[in-house]
This record gives C-alpha cells, structure tokens and sequence, in this order.
C-alpha cells in the first residue's frame, strides 16, 4: 500500500482537532498532540492524550477533511479508542461458551443442545432383541436417544489424554510404571479400550478416575521400596535398675 502524503492543510490543524475534542470531552481530559494519521488523500485523524483517570492509555481521535482545492478543514469524526496500555473490557465471549467444566453445581440444569456434534442418535429398542445380544446392544447405546458420536470420542479422549491423569501429568513423569501394568486398573469398555481405564486404587491420587494406559503414580501394585533397616541402639549410659549408696 503507498504512503500517503501529508496534507499541510490538515495537519495544521491541530486547533480545530483540539476544539472538537474538548466539546465533546470531560472539562481538562483532553491533553498533549500526540500526533497525526493520514487515512486518505485529504482526510487525517488527530490524537490527543486523554488525561481522565478512567480511561488510562485512551486517546482522542478527531479526523478532519478539505476538499479538493479547499483550505477549510472539516471536522467528520470525534472518538475515543484505546492505545497502548489502554484497560479494555474482556473479549466478547457468547453466552453458550461461557460455562467452564466445574461450573455445574448441585440443583444446576444445562440446557439441552439438539444440535451437539459430539452426539449421535442412538438405537432404539424394538423388543425383538435376545438375551444374548443385551450386553453388546446396551453397550452400543440401546435405549438411549444419543450416543457419543466419533467426533464426541475423539474429542473426550483428547480431553483426557492431555489432563491430569494423562501421560503428561507430572505424577505420570515420576512414576515407576505405567497404569496398564497396575492390578488396579479397570479396562473400559468400547472403542476406548485401547487407551483409557478407571483407577480402582484407594491410595492412588486418580482413584476413581479415568486415566490413560501410559499414565502412571507411585501406588502401582506391582512396585516396592527397600525397607529400612532397624535403627541400632545404643546401650544407656545412666543404670537406672540399681540403687547406688553414696
């Protein structure tokens, strides 16, 4: 993009620009020139220091125009933006994206998302189904509307295998072996199996948790410590079980 000239017409006036500000600003909030921008041929924006003490690292900004052939300068705009090291409000987030894990507390309700690309409809039961078939269909989600969907696993698999009781957790890295060596480590069921477990290990920090294959802690059932030897007494100096008559 070419460098716009600067237009003499316009950055002369500073006045003007000044003028603007202060109808619209606080009584002493606007400050120093602190400079000006062309935005196009004949049409530049002054800034002023904003000297209010809400408004920290925020600046006036005026932007003045002339036509062509003109010596009268315009004034078009008068704003107040932020500069470096201006306090801003938090970024827009949207209200179906505000609730973090740990949110829900007791008595809370979520609302339903009919759309949720982590879920999938699931089976439903005709009645024709036989015994020996119950276990792999409710496994599959037989009666239940929705089902994880391969997105869903994908990103719930991901979800843990990068959290706490991951590979990468830093119990995980001293740890003397792998969870898939543990005689506390329940396999789950499904399409999971192949990474994921529950820890059934009362002494383990991820009792009752979900870990990875790879994750690991030091109450694994299968390791020891050396026992320590007796501590080596030494005979008292004082005998305390004889009477001495002095």
């Amino acid at each position: 993009m070419p460098t716009l000239k600067p237009d003499a017409t316009l950055k002369g006036a500073v006045e003007v620009a000044r003028e603007a500000a202060e109808s619209i600003a606080e009584r002493g909030t606007v400050g120093d020139h602190l400079g000006m921008e062309m935005v196009e041929d004949r049409l530049a924006t002054h800034y002023f220091a904003c000297t209010a003490g809400a408004y920290p690292g925020w600046r006036w900004a005026i932007t003045v125009a002339r036509v062509p052939r003109s010596k009268t300068v315009t004034v078009c705009e008068t704003n107040l933006v932020p500069g470096d090291g201006a306090l801003l409000s938090p970024e827009w987030l949207p209200y179906a994206d505000r609730l973090a894990p740990g949110d829900i507390g007791p008595g809370d309700v979520t609302p339903k998302v009919d759309d949720d690309p982590l879920l999938e409809a699931g089976f439903e039961a005709t009645g024709l189904e036989g015994d020996e078939d119950a276990a792999v269909a409710w496994e599959l989600g037989l009666g239940r509307p929705r089902v994880l969907s391969a997105e869903g696993r994908e990103v719930a698999a991901q979800r843990w295998y990068d959290g706490d009781h991951g590979p990468n957790a830093p119990v995980a890295q001293k740890a003397p072996a792998p969870c898939s060596s543990c005689g506390f480590f329940i396999p789950m069921a499904g399409a999971l199996r192949s990474f994921f477990g529950v820890c059934a290990n009362a002494w383990s920090p991820s009792d009752g948790a979900v870990v990875s294959l790879d994750h690991g802690c030091g109450a694994h059932s299968e390791v020891d410590i050396d026992a320590p030897e007796p501590e080596v007494i030494a005979p008292p100096v004082l005998d305390d079980n004889e009477l001495e008559r002095v």
